[in-house]
């Protein structure tokens, strides 16, 4: 019963932290880095898609329409060859063309930087934690000033390609943990004048596919483990179920919740947040040595 409270609390983290700008890959680090979690089943690769799959299902089921719309526009794009001034089919082709940088750094780069800050069965240094808690601090700085400096009065309709292309690559940089997906991308909206509550909407969107990418890439693997021999007991399916289930409910009222805060509110306290953070995981690793 312990584990799979633990495996339920690291989905509500994960469906949480995928969307408020605080770093979701930080925080499934740092959770059981500091309550020494050290079972290897929620560190196998197994557990991890089934966290992803819950999230990618919240902002699924939270944007269902948007979704079908959205495809349907992509299709009728490819059928007669042209986006016009049609605003979907403009958007659909956004989220394609935003999605490249981020994709292209998921598969040079995040199996290499996620040896450093996740090991199955290997306690994470404590090197490896500043660099974290540093991480966290620089990506803090660039939210306030994105926050104080510019003008938050565009809509997502007033996107351009040079505007997307600016999310994408600050899409890209989610794969060191700390950056967070949602962060990085939310802060180059406002940087960009978004709205906040348009800055975090696209962000949503356009995290949609990379979610799912990352998501089939570590069934994919997961499958060639299987085929290997290394496939995992029935009987820690609970767990991964526990996990989806905590992940996709926490991630659709946390990305519910965030639309309508951020409509009246600055992003401030997610800043003084992360800072909080930063400093919370250094005392300890010191402490600890």
């Amino acid at each position: 019963m312990i584990i799979i409270l633990q495996a339920i609390i690291l989905g509500i983290v994960q469906g949480l932290t995928e969307y408020i700008p605080i770093s979701s890959s930080a925080h499934l680090i740092i959770v059981p880095w500091l309550f020494h979690w050290q079972d290897p089943v929620l560190t196998n690769l197994a557990f991890d898609v089934a966290l992803h799959m819950g999230t990618l299902l919240a902002v699924l089921w939270f944007f269902a329409a948007d979704w079908a719309r959205l495809v349907r526009a992509f299709l009728a794009s490819l059928v007669e060859r042209k986006i016009g001034g049609n605003l979907d089919r403009r958007l659909a082709w956004f989220l394609v063309i935003g999605c490249i940088p981020g994709g292209i750094a998921g598969v040079l780069a995040e199996s290499k930087i996620d040896r450093l800050f996740h090991q199955a069965n290997v306690p994470i240094s404590s090197t490896a934690i500043f660099i974290l808690a540093a991480i966290i601090v620089l990506l803090a700085l660039a939210l306030l000033a994105a926050e104080r400096y510019a003008s938050h009065i565009r809509e997502v309709n007033s996107l351009t390609l040079k505007d997307t292309l600016i999310i994408g690559f600050a899409q890209a940089l989610a794969v060191f943990p700390g950056v967070s997906r949602s962060g990085s991308t939310i802060t180059a909206g406002l940087a960009l004048g978004l709205k906040r509550d348009a800055a975090a909407r696209f962000s949503f969107l356009l995290g949609a596919p990379i979610i799912a990418g990352a998501g089939l890439k570590s069934a994919w693997d997961l499958f060639r483990q299987s085929q290997a021999g290394a496939g995992l007991p029935q009987t820690d399916w609970i767990l991964f179920a526990a996990g989806f289930l905590a992940a996709a409910l926490s991630g659709y009222l946390c990305i519910r919740w965030l639309l309508g805060y951020l409509q009246k509110n600055s992003t401030n306290v997610f800043v003084y947040y992360r800072w909080a953070l930063a400093a919370l995981i250094v005392v300890v690793a010191l402490i600890r040595g």
